[in-house]
């Protein structure tokens, strides 16, 4: 089959690279419009490989959908896109598109789906590869991985050690299921699943009174974006690897220990150890440099103002 390839960044990189080492023919590569001077790199790695690079500024655009539709393709991979796509622009090649979604929809719909399932503690989350249309994540179903949570899984570590890897083997599992006329459309149901929003840093600022969990959970969940912060002498603290500990005398948002492990602080039922901050100048730390350079010391308290 004729592709298109549709991403941007590191995933839509290897998804590129992938199809490439399989042999497929890739016709045509579209990325998203670029943003000061750093070059993506699914657009650096398709002009390495001397493929047409396409950067629309809206797919709304007649023009830009009568230009995918002169690449005569079979399919469009969509991996990693952030710009709308009508339908119009998703039904260009012969057999429409496939696009990649870091969960189990119609679970988490919405831009931060691998956030949400951490903050929220919840065990289990996996990807999808689906048959987008005009709605938001609401197209039908044509593969679905599991993903187990781990008990101190970030979004850091879930998406590059498990669903950026499997996300990748899925795309092409995907287009191998189009090419045999065996790929499913398992409809969703439009009353079922869930949506969230963007994770912003609003939505991210630790209340240590909450129980020991909820903290834990939304600190991995953030790590490292947006970043869980808090406050410490009127200045915010953004923090990043921690881990969760037994409960010690203090009360919640207290700092009870400072040592080469990082700075621990008291929670409901447990206690945090933070080991990665940045602080409000933006200075990152890590477990020593917190105790040597951050001015904070036992007894100060976090989130107090």
């Amino acid at each position: 089959m004729k592709l298109i390839v549709h991403g941007q960044q590191a995933f839509g990189k290897a998804v590129l690279e992938a199809l490439l080492d399989r042999g497929e023919d890739v016709c045509a590569v579209y990325c998203a419009p670029d943003k000061g001077s750093r070059v993506d790199p699914l657009k650096a790695f398709a002009e390495e490989k001397g493929l047409p690079v396409y950067q629309p500024t809206t797919y709304k655009d007649p023009a830009v959908v009568e230009q995918m539709r002169g690449h005569e393709a079979d399919l469009c991979v969509m991996a990693y896109v952030t710009l709308f796509v009508p339908e119009p622009a998703l039904n260009a090649p012969r057999l429409g598109s496939i696009q990649y979604h870091p969960s189990l929809l119609p679970l988490h719909k919405g831009p931060s789906s691998i956030n949400w399932p951490i903050i929220f503690g919840e065990k289990k989350t996996g990807l999808s590869i689906f048959w987008p249309d005009e709605g938001l994540d609401t197209g039908p179903i044509l593969i679905q991985k599991e993903v187990d949570i781990g008990p101190d899984d970030t979004l850091g570590s879930l998406y590059f050690n498990h669903l950026f890897p499997m996300g990748v083997a899925a795309m092409c599992e995907g287009v191998d299921l189009v090419r045999e006329g065996k790929a499913p459309r398992l409809v969703q149901d439009p009353n079922d699943g869930t949506y969230e929003g963007w994770c912003r840093p609003e939505d991210v600022q630790i209340d240590w009174s909450q129980p020991v969990d909820t903290v834990y959970n939304m600190i991995r969940g953030a790590n490292p974006q947006p970043g869980a912060w808090t406050t410490v002498a009127g200045k915010k603290l953004t923090i990043f690897d921690s881990g969760k500990g037994d409960v010690v005398d203090g009360a919640p948002g207290t700092v009870v220990a400072m040592d080469e492990r990082g700075m621990t602080v008291a929670a409901n039922g447990g206690s945090i150890l933070i080991q990665r901050v940045r602080t409000e100048d933006g200075a990152k730390l890590a477990a020593a440099e917190i105790v040597e350079q951050s001015g904070i010391n036992v007894s100060s308290v976090l989130g107090a103002d």
